[in-house]
């Protein structure tokens, strides 16, 4: 059996037993714990493992040609993890991989309108669905935990002061601009914590209907706005702006564009705050199985392309954070409530978006693990004096408002 006989090559950490169409075992790996064992169901799911396993792998369990006998979904994609530099440094990968690398522009090509049918794929799903496994205020981007707690509200109230800090807010009505707004909860946030005049843009109705409805709720609305635009089509200038979770729905092809355009969006002094999953590799591709059914013209962008667009545009990079296990943990978080709560997803779908968004989940938590998924936070400005020389305001602000959130915290709970 080919695809036998190619696992053999690329698994030496584990121990993995491939049942093949024919009911024949194959034993693979080094026999490290846990055991997992699959099954295929057919012929033709194992041609379409050996010509493209990183597309066919998830779609044979969507579909159920591939069930797990022996461990869970979480143990069998670890493996993957554990043995991906043996999978990517063999040949017929590389090759699979080359040719990939070669269309990636026209894969990750998002002009306007294109942009807004990739962001509806993924983001116009049912409101219900998000809220099965999101925070209270829908924060879909990588939460903030530091050694005290393992919460995940906590995280994310975290990473929104964080961000917050990074934006040096430290005058009264300072406007600022969200790119990709969400379900608003960044702008909502920035405007009642420091009296941020925000305008945030989407590409998504859903999340519009969303983060307007919220505006109104929480009596924001003269100092929020939202709007389902383009940010390429935004006309003003703004003192702060901040991109959380956009940046990877930007294309290679449309990083120069991006911050050229935010240059031009953004006043002499002031300070852009970018939050961006990405890669510690050079450039490389999106997973076709990602890119098909998760976030088509999406691209994790590594450091050095994305850098490298920032000098071109004539931007200066004052601050740069790397956050390493963060997604994981959060993406952990994700999984745990999704699962809790995933017969109420059947209903709102079925089985086999179900497994699709277990695949989602659990394959995003492991990249982050085992294969080089980082996030970054650059701070950028147009000037080199726009943030103070030291580091200290960051932790400074964000300690204070903490304090503060936990005293009013305190108080209500007295009354």
């Amino acid at each position: 059996m080919l695809l036998a006989r190619f696992l053999d090559a690329v698994i030496d950490e584990g121990d993995f037993l491939l049942i093949d169409a024919r009911g024949r075992a194959h034993k693979l790996g080094n026999g490290a714990e846990p055991r997992i064992s699959i099954r295929l169901h057919d012929r033709a799911t194992e041609r379409r493992l050996l010509v493209n396993p990183r597309l066919a792998a998830g779609e044979a369990y969507m579909d159920g040609t591939m069930t797990i006998e022996e461990g869970s979904l979480f143990d069998l994609i670890d493996l993957i993890g554990r043995n991906i530099e043996t999978f990517e440094s063999h040949w017929f990968s590389n090759f699979s991989a080359s040719l990939s690398r070669l269309f990636r522009r026209i894969q990750q090509y998002n002009p306007v309108g294109k942009a807004q049918r990739n962001v509806a794929h993924h983001y116009d799903l049912s409101d219900d669905l998000y809220d099965l496994f999101l925070d209270s205020d829908r924060q879909y981007s990588c939460a903030y935990f530091d050694s005290t707690h393992n919460d995940l509200e906590r995280a994310q109230n975290a990473k929104k002061r964080h961000i917050a800090a990074k934006l040096l807010l430290d005058k009264p009505d300072l406007n600022v601009l969200d790119i990709g707004s969400g379900w608003g909860g960044m702008g909502l946030f920035l405007a009642k914590t420091t009296g941020a005049n925000v305008t945030g843009v989407t590409l998504s109705t859903e999340q519009h209907k969303v983060s307007q409805r919220r505006a109104e709720e929480a009596g924001l609305a003269g100092k929020v706005r939202f709007k389902l635009q383009d940010y390429r089509d935004e006309p003003d200038t703004f003192d702060r702006i901040v991109s959380v979770g956009m940046f990877e729905h930007v294309g290679a092809g449309h990083y120069l564009e991006y911050f050229r355009k935010a240059k031009q969006l953004l006043n002499d002094d002031g300070v852009f705050l970018l939050h961006s999953i990405g890669r510690m590799e050079p450039p490389g591709t999106t997973n076709p199985w990602l890119r098909k059914y998760i976030f088509p013209g999406g691209y994790t962008p590594s450091l050095s392309e994305t850098l490298a667009a920032i000098e071109r545009a004539g931007l200066w990079v004052t601050d740069i954070e790397i956050m390493r296990l963060h997604y994981a943990e959060t993406l952990h978080h994700w999984y745990d409530r999704f699962m809790a709560q995933r017969d109420k997803a059947v209903e709102l779908y079925d089985e086999r978006f179900c497994r699709m968004w277990e695949y989602y989940l659990i394959g995003c938590e492991i990249a982050f693990r085992r294969m080089g998924q980082l996030v970054f936070q650059i701070q950028i400005a147009k000037r080199q004096d726009a943030v103070p020389l030291t580091r200290d305001y960051i932790t400074d602000w964000d300690r204070a408002i903490a304090a503060d959130a936990s005293a009013a915290a305190e108080y209500t709970n007295i009354q």
